[in-house]
């Protein structure tokens, strides 16, 4: 259930994936629209991570379809596929993986600099997300001389600098204490809902889920109910 009339921007249906002999989707089906933030939820091994990889074309099942804006995934070239993950896909992972040779001004403008910007005006772009994601005074600092709240803002900085279309976390305040944490989500969302990116969040946290449009529950590699968040 979305509640919206307009097509999905992004669609997983029927996702069937395994690791060996290990089934880690079932049939798994969840859509996102524009501008919605969608909470994956699940326990630990419920296939929720995968099934986000899966969205996100990291990851190609070995059965069913993933559509981006009616373009299949699938259909796409390698090349078709890593375009559109440094330019309309942004990712948020649990530790950062943060560039550590790299400051944190560099490694917020590295997606600009991928896509070919300028460096001057990449890093222009990326000074004014630092800025708005409250680590402006962290710029020309590595990442192992900021605290793992900055460091995550930093990564947040990056996952968006390009714009992109969807933003997707994987459980990105799971590193992190419930004050950082909230401090992470509460600019992580507003940054996307400003940019009217859509948001693929996965998560065990109702706290996190909170802020949430829609939420799906994953147990056993299975969508077991996509609702509206209360």
């Amino acid at each position: 259930m979305t509640g919206r009339t307009d097509p999905p921007l992004l669609t997983g249906e029927d996702l069937t994936l395994s690791f060996g002999p290990t089934r880690a989707l079932t049939s798994a089906s969840v859509n996102v629209h524009a501008g919605q933030v969608l909470a994956l939820m699940g326990p630990s091994g419920s296939g929720k991570s995968t099934l986000l990889h899966c969205l996100a074309g990291i990851l190609a099942p070995d059965s069913g379809r993933v559509t981006f804006d009616g373009r299949d995934l699938a259909a796409m070239s390698d090349s078709e596929r890593s375009a559109l993950r440094r330019s309309e896909f942004g990712f948020v992972f649990q530790f950062g993986q943060l560039v550590p040779e790299l400051t944190c001004l560099e490694n917020v403008a590295l997606p600009l600099r991928l896509t070919g910007v300028r460096r001057r005006q990449a890093h222009r772009v990326a000074a004014e997300w630092l800025t708005r994601l409250e680590v402006a005074d962290i710029a020309d600092k590595r990442p192992g001389q900021a605290s793992g709240g900055q460091g995550q803002r930093v990564a947040v900085a990056r996952a968006l600098v390009t714009r992109p279309r969807v933003v997707f976390a994987d459980e990105p305040t799971g590193a992190l204490d419930s004050i950082n944490g909230e401090r992470v989500m509460q600019l992580l969302i507003a940054a996307a809902r400003d940019t009217g990116a859509a948001v693929v969040l996965v998560t065990h946290e109702a706290r996190v889920a909170a802020y949430s449009d829609i939420e799906a529950v994953v147990r056993d590699g299975r969508v077991r109910s996509q609702e509206f968040a209360r």
